[in-house]
């Protein structure tokens, strides 16, 4: 991403969450003669009053911002931890000097101790990297995801899966929350790495074929794929709502372990039973053939 795109990524972010805060006052009675209504009409919301700071983001200078600067802006714009965090590293990648093209985020390679662990798992679980690329399953994954990633994808994609893919909408109960998820964390990688030609590539192909994503993505959002509960129909059990963890993994930058887990008290437990009843002998391959490992590329 050039500098001048991170610029407006910023102007655009600003304005963005600006303009979601509601009026903190009701209309003034307007009057001539009144001083109150005066000192009222002065009293705008929020969204109308830029602080300087911000006007001065949004103009592009973006030298000598403080985190002093940014605790002010977030408490200003009513940012989240998640919206601050993503703020700073637009600042940041605007003010670095000039960076190649990399692939930060969208490697491909999962090292065999890391699929020993998803296959040691009794839940369902798979790597994925920041792309959303998955990139090695269990067996119990790859049943539940049976849908995501039996497609001519290499690696196969779950931004792709969710926006082009008409079946998601199905497997997915809660699609409009997955969307919302999946775009805000390739907004979130796309402000961590601006250099990365492979992501913007994957951002540009999805806008072009959806207008779904298109619009989500000028909506400026931004997540963290954490924690929480994720709810499926699948299309051999039905019904499924599955506790959910994304667990990154320090030694693989960029890596992240995704679990899928069953309370036992939970009222899905007789179809969680047949979800893993399933698991068909000679199950497809649960990881991309060594070659494309191999080979760095990505989706």
């Amino acid at each position: 991403m050039p500098a001048d795109d991170v610029r407006t990524d910023i102007r655009h972010f600003l304005t963005s969450r600006r303009a979601r805060i509601p009026p903190s006052k009701p209309a003034c009675r307007t009057s001539a003669d009144d001083a109150r209504s005066a000192a009222c009409a002065a009293r705008k919301s929020p969204s109308s009053r830029p602080s300087a700071s911000s006007t001065r983001l949004e103009r592009g200078n973006v030298g000598g911002v403080s985190e002093e600067i940014l605790d002010s802006l977030a408490a200003a714009l009513q940012l989240d931890d998640v919206e601050r965090t993503h703020l700073a590293a637009l600042i940041r990648a605007a003010n670095a000097p000039h960076r190649t093209a990399d692939r930060d985020g969208g490697t491909s390679h999962v090292r065999d101790s890391l699929q020993q662990i998803l296959d040691a798992m009794t839940g369902a679980a798979f790597v994925r990297n920041a792309h959303l690329d998955v990139l090695a399953t269990n067996q119990l994954a790859r049943t539940l995801y049976q849908e995501a990633l039996d497609n001519d994808d290499q690696p196969p994609n779950l931004a792709r899966f969710v926006f082009l893919d008409p079946r998601a909408r199905h497997f997915y109960r809660d699609w409009d929350g997955i969307a919302h998820d999946a775009v805000g964390s390739l907004r979130t990688e796309a402000a961590r790495t601006p250099g990365n030609t492979d992501l913007a590539d994957l951002i540009d192909g999805l806008a072009t074929h959806s207008d779904e994503f298109a619009m989500r993505w000028d909506a400026h959002d931004v997540e963290y794929y954490r924690s929480g509960q994720q709810r499926f129909h699948h299309p051999a059990v039905g019904d499924i709502d599955l506790d959910y963890d994304a667990l990154e993994i320090p030694a693989d930058p960029g890596l992240t372990i995704v679990t899928y887990t069953l309370s036992p008290t939970s009222a899905y437990a007789d179809v969680f039973r047949r979800l893993q009843e399933h698991i068909a002998a000679g199950a497809s391959p649960r990881r991309p053939p060594p070659a494309f490992a191999e080979s760095g590329e990505s989706a």
